[in-house]
């Protein structure tokens, strides 16, 4: 037995370089943003799953690893959620353990050129398949897909034009198959470096295909972010400080004033003293203001956070209700099982409301129209996706990580609205209470700078606005259903060689006949 294979036999061994080897992706994500990184960044992870010496093993691997991957992506979760995130990263792991055993079933030993060319595919729709389930919000929704590291790389950008995040983390996947081809088997590796190709000529194709947004007009957007406001009254103060930030953008000829999550704690149909204030701030600057209500409403039960537009004559009537809430940190789902988690972190204390639908809004008098999401709604690819084919010309995301302020979730928050931009082809805001705020155009290409955790102002960005679909605005997710279909078609395969393997074997020798004595009869003697 060689080494390796000897300090791999331990099960703790190998359980802990499953972890870590789950958790490296976690390099590839904002801060450390190596996005060149995602694409070798699954190779331990698969190299360690196809030396399984069983099939159990192997799927033990993936979700170890699944977990490792959880914790690495989502670890700036820990203060608020303490123990709770590893039995959260233990449960929802689980996803990955068919996917280690996937790796096992077409990479382990000396795969042949037709196994390994299945394996280009099949594996990176396995992916897929996690990837979709854990998007459910109340697994967690889609926050650290594997092709959202790509959201400074411009061809990829392109590349998610066509087929969204997904379509990105399917090609990740495959070049990690192919370089773990390259790394662990030596016989094929003609056919590795002919998936590489095939990956780049088809990366190729689509940036060259794929159409460009056609930028129709332009529209001034201010972003009023008032920095961490603690302490008794922040409410107060924090709306004292939004409405000085404001005042100072008079005269700057802006279509539109983006506040961020929660900037204001009251309903402002029941504190018509501060409605009144924003109304002026509107008639001050010459711009309708999109706020968020974070409060309880009158007449309703619960609180809600709303975003609010407020124009001249005090409030539109436009208001969207947001939709999908943070598991644990808006709500917790089956509070009567898991409400424990509040006495061990900063869980919901109490649910917040859900709206009923997606708004898209008619901002002043120019005709520009806006869809609003509210924070953690700008990791669900669809919901923009439906924003831009119910006509919104600007998308918006009003959020707060001010809980995570000296941790990479406010890099990676910002991140996410370049690949929501170029997915629909419609530019999108990122405003925040306390960073990072940050503007894209409808590429995915950053407008003016980031404003960051430390920064405590107000900014004009001239946003490029666009017409036209994307083809993932008219197609929308089809990587997945394609990948559905290839999973399928490789169960139907496999169920049919088994079939036929069956029918095939030869029948079971008889048992030998026995004696009165009951010892066997010895034929031919």
């Amino acid at each position: 037995m060689k080494m390796p294979d000897r300090w791999l036999a331990s099960p703790w061994r190998r359980g802990l370089l499953a972890v870590l080897s789950g958790a490296l992706p976690m390099l590839a994500f904002p801060a450390p943003s190596l996005w060149w990184f995602a694409y070798v960044a699954l190779v331990p992870w698969m190299l360690l799953a196809r030396s399984a010496p069983t099939g159990r093993r192997a799927a033990y691997d993936g979700w170890l690893g699944g977990v490792g991957f959880l914790v690495a992506v989502h670890h700036w979760l820990l203060p608020s959620l303490h123990v709770f995130i590893f039995v959260i990263a233990a449960l929802v792991g689980v996803l990955w353990a068919p996917w280690g055993w996937l790796v096992r079933r077409f990479l382990a030993g000396t795969p042949s050129a037709g196994r390994l060319a299945a394996a280009l595919v099949v594996l990176p729709s396995g992916w897929l398949m996690v990837e979709l389930v854990r998007s459910w919000q109340g697994l967690g929704g889609p926050w650290g897909l594997l092709g959202s590291s790509q959201w400074q790389v411009e061809p990829a950008l392109r590349l998610a034009s066509v087929g969204g995040v997904w379509l990105l983390s399917f090609l990740v996947v495959a070049v990690n198959v192919a370089v773990t081809v390259l790394a662990a088997v030596r016989r094929p590796r003609v056919l590795a470096v002919a998936g590489l190709v095939a990956t780049v000529a088809v990366t190729s194709a689509a940036w060259v295909w794929s159409p460009r947004p056609d930028v129709v007009g332009r529209a001034r957007i201010a972003v009023v972010q008032p920095g961490v406001i603690a302490g008794s009254g922040s409410p107060e103060k924090r709306f004292a400080r939004e409405e000085a930030l404001t005042r100072g953008l008079a005269g700057r000829d802006l279509d539109l004033i983006v506040w961020g999550e929660s900037s204001v704690g009251y309903d402002l149909t029941h504190r018509p003293d501060l409605a009144d204030r924003v109304a002026a701030l509107s008639r001050e600057t010459g711009a309708d203001i999109l706020v968020n209500v974070d409060a309880r409403r009158a007449g309703h039960p619960g609180i809600y956070k709303s975003s609010v537009l407020v124009g001249p004559q005090g409030l539109t009537g436009e208001r969207y209700d947001k939709m999908r809430l943070v598991p644990f940190g808006e709500y917790i789902p089956f509070r009567p099982l898991l409400g424990w988690a509040t006495s061990v972190g900063k869980a919901a204390g109490e649910d917040r409301m859900r709206g009923t639908k997606q708004v898209v809004m008619d901002v002043g008098h120019g005709g520009l129209k806006v869809g609003p999401m509210v924070c953690f709604e700008s990791a669900f690819p669809d919901m923009s996706r439906n924003l831009a084919r119910d006509g919104a010309d600007l998308l918006v995301a009003q959020s707060s990580t001010s809980t995570f302020q000296h941790s990479w979730a406010p890099e990676q928050h910002a991140s996410l609205a370049a690949l929501r931009a170029a997915e629909t082809g419609r530019p999108m805001v990122h405003a925040t209470l306390t960073g990072v705020s940050a503007v894209y155009g409808p590429s995915g290409e950053r407008i003016g700078p980031w404003l960051g955790t430390s920064a405590s102002t107000a900014a004009v960005y001239e946003v490029p606005l666009a017409d036209g679909v994307t083809p993932y605005a008219r197609f929308g997710a089809w990587p997945v259903h394609v990948s559905v279909l290839v999973l399928i078609a490789w169960g139907a395969v496999e169920g049919g060689r088994a079939v036929r393997l069956r029918r095939t074997s030869p029948p079971p020798l008889a048992p030998p006949a026995r004696t009165v004595r009951e010892s066997p009869v010895r034929h031919g003697r």
